[in-house]
């Protein structure tokens, strides 16, 4: 992780793992705009010091975990890419991690992903949706999901290196399969998708999307 994002590394304590599991339990009850360092020193029962020792603000709190939720899921598909040579096969393991039901990985005790994977679904646009958002850029705080993204543009220019908006349709995959997730939630109206029984026609639809783009 990025050390600008912390004043303190919370993976090095007790205290700064619990900011971190609690941050994104009382964000996911309550919303970002709601919470507050007041309110979540009173969840764990510590002071609002004792966590501005850890963080700035909340916006690099916010940051931290999304960028921690993007680098845990460029990790899942590098785990499940590793073995696969075809190119078209990389692409389709990467469509199906990213449209597919997230659970909480147990191996990970103080970070539920089910919880911040809807916190990324209807959050996440906050931690760059800023004033600041050149100079968080300029210090490499987006890198995670850069990475991302240019693991999957990778995917593509390997199946057509012709293709000339490979970025472009790596970040837009990405972004419609959370956009298309939450309104199947929420704004119903807004997707041809009706619950989680449809991840696997959201799936075909982002396939169909990108290879009808990029076919040779």
């Amino acid at each position: 992780m990025n050390e600008k994002l912390f004043l303190r590394n919370p993976e090095e304590t007790e205290l700064g793992r619990k900011i971190i599991q609690h941050s994104i339990i009382l964000i996911h009850k309550i919303g970002f705009e709601a919470f507050t360092f007041k309110k979540l020193a009173e969840e764990i029962t510590t002071t609002e010091a004792g966590i501005y020792r850890y963080f700035e603000n909340k916006h690099r709190l916010l940051l931290y975990i999304v960028d921690w939720y993007w680098s845990w899921q460029e990790y899942r598909l590098i785990f499940h890419s590793n073995n696969i040579k075809n190119p078209e096969a990389k692409i389709k393991k990467a469509i199906q991690l990213l449209s597919a039901h997230v659970e909480d990985d147990m191996t990970t005790d103080h970070i539920n992903e089910k919880l911040l994977y809807e916190i990324v679904m209807c959050e996440g646009a906050k931690s760059f949706l800023t004033k600041h958002v050149l100079e968080d850029n300029k210090a490499k705080l987006f890198k995670p999901y850069k990475d991302l993204c240019a693991r999957i543009a990778g995917f593509i220019k390997e199946y057509n290196p012709k293709y000339k908006y490979p970025y472009s349709l790596a970040s837009t995959i990405i972004e419609m399969a959370h956009s298309q997730k939450f309104y199947m939630q929420n704004l119903p109206s807004l997707t041809d998708f009706g619950g989680a029984k449809d991840e696997k026609k959201l799936a075909s639809f982002l396939e169909n999307l990108i290879f009808s783009s990029i076919k040779v």
